[in-house]
């Protein structure tokens, strides 16, 4: 797990409300506080969905991604004030998983893993973002968390995102 701290505020907030580059995460939860806070569960609602709408959203039925709660959140964030604080917990989809694993090399399977996480926290006027996993099996090695922040470190970097070392 690695925390970093976000050095160009206003560039992390284009990116992530007004261009496609955090979309295809999934949304573990959101929580948004302006002058009123708002509480998001991503997990989708199955009763809401006929069967043939969920199975279209295949590796995608059990979270919401970030593509479609995106807009709703820009509209809560938007105005002339910065908003008090926010968390958004995302999570990588089912398959870039299984390709992140089998890029690692790493002796595991996509069912060793319950997830991998990017937590971005914006609080006090500073955004934190943060690498975390979770894994179905014990294990005392610490090499795939460590691929993970490296992954998430080169993601920032792909998106041209300044950050420091926490």
């Amino acid at each position: 797990m690695i925390s970093l701290k976000i050095t160009h505020t206003k560039d992390f907030m284009n990116k992530l409300l007004l261009s496609e580059a955090f979309d295809a995460f999934l949304v573990k939860e959101a929580s948004i506080a302006t002058f009123f806070t708002i509480h998001l569960e991503g997990k989708r609602n199955k009763d809401f969905y006929t069967s043939e709408e969920l199975k279209e959203l295949g590796e995608h039925s059990s979270y919401a991604r970030w593509a479609e709660l995106k807009p709703l959140c820009l509209q809560i964030i938007k105005g002339k004030k910065t908003p008090v604080s926010f968390k958004f917990i995302f999570k990588l989809s089912q398959k870039n998983t299984e390709k992140f694993v089998q890029q690692t090399g790493l002796p595991m399977t996509e069912h060793d893993i319950s997830g991998l996480f990017l937590h971005i926290l914006f609080e006090q006027g500073c955004i934190t973002c943060t690498s975390g996993t979770a894994l179905n099996i014990f294990t005392m090695d610490k090499t795939f968390d460590k691929e993970w922040d490296t992954m998430v470190e080169r993601f920032l970097k792909q998106q041209q995102l300044d950050y420091e070392l926490l």
